[in-house]
């Protein structure tokens, strides 16, 4: 894989922790034994996809058709099959839009992703069905229904992602959805906007690069927005510090990171990122969630995570040019009204 960092046989021991965690039901949980959400159980079976191993991220995929509710989400923790928080997320759920098409990237299954598209046609109408008048979308209705008022910048920049995935996988099979189109292109332009349409978290990692990881922005305004965070959240030769007042350097962030990097053009500062969560990789693929410095203290005490793994797996895809992580974040529509 060129410009990769990791090799095929670290990719295969990575594929090999993923699919111990993933339970006989295909739940993918944060770790066994351990609750989950979907956002992260897809964000799992993407990276299985890639790893080649489509029969596992298969199994994820009909978990989720299993468990999705009439209005299109899924709660927001399960452990097992049993549900640990009710709160229906906007983001948690319209996820599922990437993952599938990813796989279908991946595959060129047409019969699968065919069968799972009513699954993501719920999802995406769920999501849109909490969308403002100034185009973001609220995150989520509590465990009585009711919708939260807030708007987040990283969730609505992840609901962008998904509403694109989303059209584009509409597209290859034959549907129109039209109201995607204009649901994510209203959205697109409140990410632009001014930042008071969303609550303040600028404090968190993914409230920087998320808008430049999903294509939110400009590619110019991509970079310049990641070079004006990169003193407040970056430790040199460390990784991502997840909160920019605590010095936690995660795995997930510093991947994430270094994908968005690469996404605008910027190999190198991806790869030198992306390098730097060797230091959270275990014997068997594993990566710790995080390390505190200095002395890069684990914690959660040698807690090890799914995410934490298909994060650093989806970032080394994307290091190759002919890489389906790289079709799958840069989808290319026209969204203009």
């Amino acid at each position: 894989m060129s410009g990769a960092v990791l090799t095929s046989s670290e990719l295969a021991q990575t594929g090999d922790f993923l699919r111990a965690q993933q339970e006989s039901s295909g739940f993918i949980p944060w770790f066994v034994g351990g609750h989950g959400d979907p956002w992260n159980h897809v964000e799992a079976a993407m990276a299985l996809s890639v790893l080649g191993d489509l029969d596992s991220a298969s199994r994820a995929y009909e978990w989720m058709a299993r468990h999705q509710l009439g209005e299109g989400a899924w709660f927001n923790y399960y452990r097992g099959d049993a549900v640990e928080n009710p709160r229906l997320d906007t983001n948690v759920s319209a996820y599922v839009a990437v993952g599938v098409f990813l796989f279908a990237v991946v595959s060129e299954d047409r019969s699968a992703t065919a069968r799972w598209w009513p699954m993501v046609d719920r999802a995406l109408d769920f999501a849109l069905s909490l969308q403002r008048p100034d185009g973001a979308i609220r995150w989520s209705l509590d465990s009585r229904g009711r919708a939260e008022s807030d708007a987040l910048l990283t969730g609505c920049s992840s609901l962008l992602h998904s509403l694109e995935c989303g059209v584009a996988l509409a597209e290859s099979l034959g549907h129109r959805r039209d109201h995607w189109r204009v649901g994510a292109a209203n959205l697109r332009h409140a990410l632009r906007g001014p930042s008071e349409a969303f609550a303040a978290k600028d404090e968190f990692a993914m409230d920087w690069y998320y808008p430049v990881l999903v294509g939110a922005l400009s590619p110019e305004s991509g970079r310049a927005r990641l070079n004006a965070g990169r003193t407040r959240f970056v430790i040199e030769g460390e990784g991502v510090r997840c909160v920019s007042s605590s010095d936690w350097v995660t795995a997930a962030e510093t991947a994430e990171c270094a994908l968005a990097w690469t996404l605008v053009g910027d190999v190198e500062e991806a790869r030198t990122l992306l390098g730097g969560t060797r230091r959270h990789r275990r014997l068997d693929g594993s990566y710790l969630t995080g390390l505190v410095e200095p002395g890069s203290v684990s914690f959660p005490t040698n807690e090890c995570t799914t995410y934490s793994a298909a994060a650093v797996v989806l970032s080394n895809d994307a290091l190759s040019e002919l890489s389906p992580v790289r079709r799958c974040f840069r989808v290319g529509l026209d969204l203009s009204l």
